[in-house]
């Protein structure tokens, strides 16, 4: 397992500014090695703040927009076109403003779409969607994503992994609804902790003094039953990005700083 690294900004735009240059350098790089890139985005403030930021960097037009793969760690289980809806969210980010193929943009189902209400399914067609793109190459029945994003909560949740809840305690699926989340809308598409480390790279964003215990639980040690923080982690790295308010409940000295 490697150890996880971090970086520490001086405050939330600075930090999206560079994870937004970050993630352009490991797309292209991922193009360049293999012609496509495939990418695991998260919503919420910090994971918009992260797509506006991109929108707004010149050096977003090195990438091949028309051969990258959008993905989605959750999603609230809403109808399509919901404001609430992290799909929504990120259209108006970033998503609309680039040339994007739209076979390639993976939205998790809509409440109103095939499979209805039943969230259930929804995630059992999500899952399948997964497992068609998935290669011989692959680990399992997900793609290797190169980086997978994930936003942490203040009560150290991923994606709609909650704490203690049934979703983070999944070994086998890759994709579970949730019922009954704590954080409103009660009913979620989540990708589970197998799904996430088959990431090349698994980036948790942190900003904010609301995040700060968060962060220093799931880097202390924590299991991920109590803190899914700390089961996410990625095959080749796992990198917190956080601003000073995010860290400053850390023992820095025992987290080397990542490289670029």
């Amino acid at each position: 397992m490697n150890a996880p690294q971090l970086v520490v900004h001086r405050d939330k735009e600075l930090m999206a500014q560079a994870a937004a240059a970050r993630l352009i350098t490991k797309i292209v790089d991922a193009q360049a090695s293999r012609g496509h890139a495939s990418v695991v985005l998260t919503g919420g403030r910090n994971g918009n703040g992260l797509l506006a930021a991109l929108a707004a960097e010149p050096a977003r037009d090195a990438v091949d927009w028309g051969r990258l793969d959008l993905w989605w760690g959750d999603e609230r289980f809403l109808p399509e076109g919901d404001p609430e809806r992290n799909v929504t969210q990120a259209r108006e980010a970033l998503l609309d403003a680039v040339p994007l193929d739209p076979k390639r943009v993976h939205a998790m189902p809509a409440s109103d779409g095939p499979y209805g209400t039943d969230v259930e399914a929804a995630a059992e067609g999500y899952a399948e969607e997964l497992a068609r793109a998935a290669g011989p190459e692959n680990h399992g029945s997900v793609p290797t994503f190169d980086v997978l994003m994930l936003g942490v909560g203040p009560d150290t949740h991923v994606a709609s992994l909650f704490p203690e809840l049934p979703a983070v305690r999944e070994t086998e699926r890759t994709v579970v609804g949730v019922r009954g989340a704590p954080k409103p809308p009660p009913t979620r598409v989540t990708l589970t902790l197998p799904a996430i480390r088959a990431a090349r790279e698994v980036w948790l964003l942190a900003a904010g003094e609301d995040k700060a215990r968060a962060a220093a639980i799931a880097l202390s040690g924590a299991g991920e039953i109590q803190a899914p923080a700390a089961g996410a982690r990625g095959r080749a790295r796992t990198l917190w990005l956080l601003d000073t308010a995010a860290a400053s409940q850390l023992p820095r000295s025992l987290y080397p700083p990542a490289s670029p």
